[in-house]
């Protein structure tokens, strides 16, 4: 592995990474959609024929992310200490809708699928701040709309968010890092192809098991998030790359 000391750095991470922290996955076994069916719940055409479904649906995992027992783990405080310590950029890209990188003292941030703890207006598109329960009575705080609010979260059959902003980091990056992603979701799955495509940047996987794109990375490493993501951040900030 060649060795640096500074460079950009793009970080996906995935549901693998606040797993640890007590927070369901969504496609392991027994993941939430091995329990709930994503049309009835995930897509707009779910949101169109059940509403009230769909807002209990996300009414019980915000819940859940407020219980005082779910807080960051080890590994979203490791990937903060990079950020904050790295000599050039760091970009944490998230496939989760919790908060918990936030939490942690993330600051450069790019949910792509969106974030649970806020509400999307429909008639207006204003996007608020939402910790608690949403119903069909509840009313937008820009235009005092009832009845037209969502979680702001993407569903299936939607484009994720900020994917220019996305690309365009991973055409200028150094070191692009996978953590506790399936590899089987895209477009976040093709990232790894994107950078190898583009030929400068160094890959690198910490996950549990391997991924379904396991084979596209330069380097591996396996193991729970709260070990091997610490272990190397600690390595980056000591010897780079």
């Amino acid at each position: 592995m060649r060795q640096r000391d500074t460079g950009k750095i793009v970080i996906l991470t995935g549901a693998g990474i606040s797993k640890e922290s007590g927070l369901d996955t969504f496609r392991d076994p027994d993941g939430i959609w091995s329990r709930v069916r994503i049309e009835d719940v995930a897509t707009p055409e779910a949101f169109v024929r059940d509403p009230v479904r769909v807002h209990d649906f996300y009414n019980a995992r915000r819940e859940r992310l407020r219980a005082g027992s779910i807080e960051p783990n080890a590994a979203h405080r490791a990937l903060a200490r990079l950020q904050a310590d790295w000599p050039d950029d760091v970009l944490v890209v998230t496939q989760n809708i919790d908060d918990l990188h936030e939490r942690a003292g993330t600051t450069t941030l790019i949910h792509m699928h969106g974030e649970i703890l806020q509400a999307r207006c429909q008639a207006c598109h204003a996007v608020s701040a939402w910790p608690g329960d949403m119903t069909m009575e509840s009313a937008c705080p820009a235009c005092t709309q009832a009845g037209d609010l969502r979680v702001n979260v993407v569903w299936f059959g939607e484009m994720p968010f900020e994917m220019d902003r996305i690309l365009e980091a991973l055409e200028a990056c150094d070191l692009f890092v996978a953590v506790g992603t399936s590899g089987s979701v895209y477009p976040a799955a093709g990232f790894v192809r994107e950078v190898r495509m583009i030929g400068r940047a160094h890959t690198a996987e910490l996950n549990l098991v391997p991924s379904e794109g396991h084979s596209l990375f330069a380097e591996r490493t396996y193991g729970p998030a709260t070990q091997v993501v610490p272990d190397f951040v600690e390595r980056l900030l000591n010897e780079g790359w």
